[in-house]
């Protein structure tokens, strides 16, 4: 069982939502969607869904073309963001309600129901409404709506975006194990970077209606193709910062260069571009090789246990996720500490040149 995408686009009133994509998703698997706010997540789904006709491509079901098969007859669910129950009846009629439009028989249709109930842990509130339940109870609920038809494809678009942090762990643990027992393709769209590790299987991050890279989840972090990838797969978005490649050593600044070993050593000679991610920037050498920085601080945002400091570095701008309570001045000058370790080189066109080394290393 698999669903392929065969180059399909989707245009709009001349607008290009997605461009030609191409993606193979096999039985079983989880796939994350990854990527900012319309980035194309919600409408390639629809695509995958049959909601909406490509403008070009095709859409195959294990083989089968249904570009033009209606959502209906294509064994597909889908849960929102928004996610939606019949408040007027019970968490059990919620469930059936797909069945029974089906017309199943009603041993077939009790059945699925417990079963699916009890693998979302909802058997003890079968008989209570949603409005008796937790918001994470209510989305377990919407969920078991949908896994009940036994779908081959699951699209999960954003459906723990309303709902607050514990309930939002709570069911990033839970759906692995939903995932696991269903045997369907799930395709699960977020914004964020931790929650698309948090859930592993493969991922394709999304920019401007375009498919960047696609591949399990822990190598596209890792290494990413090329800087927009890495920016999109980083949380905040990735830092940048100008770098010269000369001879033997790659030169970040009038104060600071490395040793081009490694990876590095075959690059040529030239210009690149830095990246590394935030929680790699320090307040202090945490190890030997560090370099040091000269940059003003634009502002800091403390989040509790953690503080976000925002400083400008020449033309740069970058942002640092160090631990503890920081306060510090706005407009005061501060040292940075960067270990090259977890420094990524990318070409001229934004392609990777050298992933970090502490990356190859995992």
């Amino acid at each position: 069982m698999t669903l392929e995408l065969q180059g399909v686009s989707r245009v709009v009133g001349g607008r290009v939502h997605i461009h030609p994509t191409s993606l193979t998703l096999q039985k079983g698997t989880m796939n994350v969607l990854l990527g900012p706010t319309l980035s194309g997540k919600t409408s390639l789904m629809r695509l995958m869904a049959g909601l909406d006709q490509p403008t070009t491509g095709h859409v195959l079901w294990d083989g089968r073309d249904v570009t033009g098969v209606r959502v209906q007859d294509r064994g597909v669910a889908m849960v929102y963001q928004q996610f939606i129950n019949y408040p007027g009846l019970t968490v059990y009629e919620n469930i059936a309600s797909p069945l029974r439009i089906l017309g199943r028989p009603r041993a077939e249709i009790d059945e699925k129901v417990r079963a699916t109930a009890e693998m979302l842990r909802l058997t003890p509130m079968l008989q209570r409404k949603p409005l008796e339940l937790s918001g994470g109870q209510q989305q377990r609920c919407a969920l078991a709506r949908a896994l009940v038809k036994g779908a081959g494809l699951v699209l999960l678009d954003e459906p723990l975006a309303n709902l607050d942090y514990k309930l939002r762990e709570e069911l990033r643990t839970e759906i692995p194990r939903i995932f696991e027992e269903s045997g369907a393709i799930f395709v699960y769209a977020t914004t964020e970077p931790e929650e698309a590790l948090l859930l592993g299987g493969h991922a394709a991050t999304l920019s401007e209606g375009r498919i960047t890279q696609f591949g399990p989840t822990p190598q596209v972090f890792r290494r990413p193709i090329d800087a927009t990838t890495a920016r999109v797969f980083s949380d905040p978005p990735m830092n940048f910062a100008p770098v010269v490649k000369d001879g033997a050593r790659v030169i970040f600044g009038p104060q600071a260069s490395v040793p081009a070993t490694g990876g590095l050593a075959g690059l040529p000679d030239g210009r690149y571009l830095a990246g590394f991610r935030a929680n790699h920037l320090s307040l202090d050498a945490r190890s030997g090789g560090a370099l040091p920085f000269s940059t003003r601080i634009e502002g800091t945002e403390i989040t509790g246990s953690e503080t976000f400091i925002h400083v400008t570095h020449d033309a740069d701008r970058w942002v640092g996720l160090v631990e503890g309570v920081h306060r510090l001045e706005t407009g005061a000058d501060l040292t940075v500490w960067l270990d090259p370790a977890h420094v990524y080189l990318f070409a001229g066109d934004g392609r990777l040149a050298a992933p970090a080394p502490y990356a190859e290393a995992a």
